[in-house]
């Protein structure tokens, strides 16, 4: 830091001293990230060593988890009166503002019904169709024409292909919440090093099959007994 104006020192050799990190810089980001999980900590929660934004918080009576993207948190769990006790540190400690349920993060939308929770992203994707120029398009009732063959040498090479990757990677996050685009998706993702105009044909498909059904999401319904299990090959020799 430069020396503020105002101050009578001929040394224009010394430097000023943080007492506090200023927001903006990369050591603000990293200060706020200790001084919220060092907070999190202390009061019973521990870090998830598969996502360092992840906090869980286990009790006799259920549980409790915090996801953090910088200094926006998601507050969920089945112990209300944990839920209640965590609200009031972090206000203390913070004092952070409580927008209520949880309805838009990350361009993920979330409606709560009597019956579960749907989570979908119609409004990014009625804006990315609004970008490209398919919000007119005729829509279509399936992702990929399953009768077209497309390798990595379909078509004429495209002259630009950084607008075309970014539409995929655009679409590649659209598979959190639209698995039924997930197969189309990984199959066009092996050509972003050989692009063609067969392969933004294909991709305009998708863009036509979002256009039919721009709010189809994922629904937990609030009454089930579905388990997950996980299944992994393991080569014991590696």
């Amino acid at each position: 830091m430069k020396q503020p104006p105002g101050l009578n020192n001929s040394d224009l050799t010394l430097i000023c001293k943080l007492h506090k990190s200023i927001y903006g810089l990369k050591q603000a980001s990293r200060k706020w990230h200790d001084k919220l999980t060092n907070t999190l900590l202390q009061i019973g929660f521990i870090k998830s060593f598969f996502d360092y934004s992840l906090f869980l918080k286990h009790t006799d009576i259920g549980f409790t988890t915090i996801l953090v993207y910088v200094d926006d948190l998601i507050l969920a769990g089945n112990d209300l009166n944990q839920i209640t006790q965590t609200k009031y540190v972090l206000h203390k400690k913070f004092s952070i503002k409580d927008l209520g349920d949880l309805k838009f993060f990350l361009g993920m939308e979330v409606a709560r019904l009597k019956q579960g929770i749907h989570l979908y992203q119609r409004k990014y994707t009625l804006e990315l169709l609004q970008e490209i120029g398919f919000l007119g398009a005729k829509p279509s009732s399936t992702p990929m024409s399953y009768n077209t063959i497309i390798h990595s040498k379909s078509g004429i090479v495209l002259q630009d292909p950084t607008s075309y990757r970014r539409l995929i990677r655009k679409l590649l996050y659209l598979t959190r919440t639209r698995p039924d685009i997930s197969f189309s998706m990984g199959y066009l993702s092996q050509f972003l090093a050989y692009l063609t105009d067969e392969h933004y044909k294909a991709t305009t498909q998708i863009l036509r099959y979002l256009k039919s059904c721009p709010a189809q999401g994922i629904f937990f319904p609030s009454n089930n007994d579905t388990t997950l299990q996980g299944y992994s090959d393991l080569d014991w020799a590696t």
